[in-house]
């Protein structure tokens, strides 16, 4: 069976990367080709000297010389720009995984508002699959363009959607406090997160108004079979290099416990093969989880104040972007979910 040609359009990021990580050791892949304006021209090594020994040379990202050497494309861009190599891939029949944000909201007023500019591509969002495979599997199969769900998303959604559709929480008063390692905010030289700016610190930041914030918001209203949830997301920003642990509380309804908040859980993602719900007592870690494309998912019902508590971990890079895109792309084509992942 030949191998499918992939390629990363913007690979020179902490994104592209990971991607780079995982792709150059998947059985079933043939990582043919990487972009990058800044390092054009140049071998792979330049950006990371860990891949020195790795032939690809970054090329100027050019649509046409770039579809005739893919199968699917990575898009490991910034919002905005990601579109505007999607639509003409696409035109070139490259299948097309994105893991920026152009694609993951449905309603493009939500995305003028939070994005600050008006949806580049509004034509494409009818064909955009949201990236979360544990709940939108049978969606991806022979997908041709998937919006990778975002990092805090993903940490949060996961358990959230299954809690919200089994009935045990309400679907108001929802909150989400959220910690990530600063990899989550791109490889870029900018002084909040140079070393003694972030070390030693933990401070929150857009705690209202958060990009992320109305993705979390459209798929937990799904899983809840609501119009709409509104809810606090508050992110922090931690001094470690990359994972994401995200506390969240649920008021509890009647009958909410421990145990049948574990048992939705369970049946949720039992036979999932990247959730790991943690026994009773049990709460997440980010160390158990990083460079891995699990999520581990711990909780426990406060009888004294009648809320849900829901511990919740990923590697932001892993199971937040890169390894997600990943788990994507071998559903789309048809491979074994868990290829290039274990």
């Amino acid at each position: 069976m030949s191998k499918i040609r992939v390629g990363i359009v913007g690979a020179s990021g902490y994104a592209g990367e990971e991607l780079l990580r995982l792709l150059l050791q998947h059985p079933a892949v043939e990582l043919t080709c990487i972009t990058s304006r800044q390092y054009a021209g140049q071998p792979v090594g330049t950006a990371f000297p860990r891949y020195r020994e790795c032939p690809l040379n970054f090329m100027a990202p050019d649509v046409a010389s770039f579809a005739e050497l893919v199968d699917l494309a990575f898009l490991a861009l910034p919002h905005g720009l990601a579109a505007e190599f999607a639509a003409p891939l696409l035109a070139h029949g490259v299948k097309v995984v994105d893991i920026s944000a152009d694609f993951r909201l449905r309603d493009t007023a939500v995305y003028a508002k939070y994005y600050k500019s008006e949806h580049p591509a509004p034509e494409l969002l009818s064909k955009a699959v949201y990236g979360l495979p544990e709940r939108y599997g049978s969606a991806l199969r022979g997908a041709e363009l998937v919006a990778c769900a975002g990092c805090y998303p993903t940490s949060i959604i996961l358990p959230g959607s299954a809690l919200l559709a089994s009935g045990l929480v309400e679907t108001t008063g929802v909150e989400a406090i959220s910690l990530s390692g600063v990899s989550g905010a791109g490889r870029k030289v900018d002084l909040p997160y140079i070393f003694p700016e972030c070390n030693e610190s933990i401070r929150p930041y857009s705690v209202t108004g958060h990009r992320h914030l109305p993705e979390i918001e459209q798929e937990l209203a799904v899983a809840a079979g609501v119009p709409a949830i509104t809810m606090n997301f508050i992110p922090h920003l931690i001094p470690v290099n990359r994972g994401i642990h995200s506390t969240i509380l649920f008021h509890g309804r009647t009958g909410c416990t421990t145990d049948k908040a574990l048992a939705a859980l369970h049946a949720a993602y039992d036979g999932k093969p990247f959730v790991r719900i943690l026994a009773a007592g049990e709460l997440a870690d980010t160390k158990h989880v990083t460079m891995t494309n699990m999520c581990e998912i711990g909780c426990v019902f406060d009888q004294r104040t009648g809320r849900l508590l829901v511990s919740s971990a990923i590697d932001n890079l892993t199971k937040g972007a890169s390894g997600q895109a990943i788990q994507c792309m071998n559903i789309m084509c048809g491979l074994d979910e868990t290829a290039g992942l274990r």
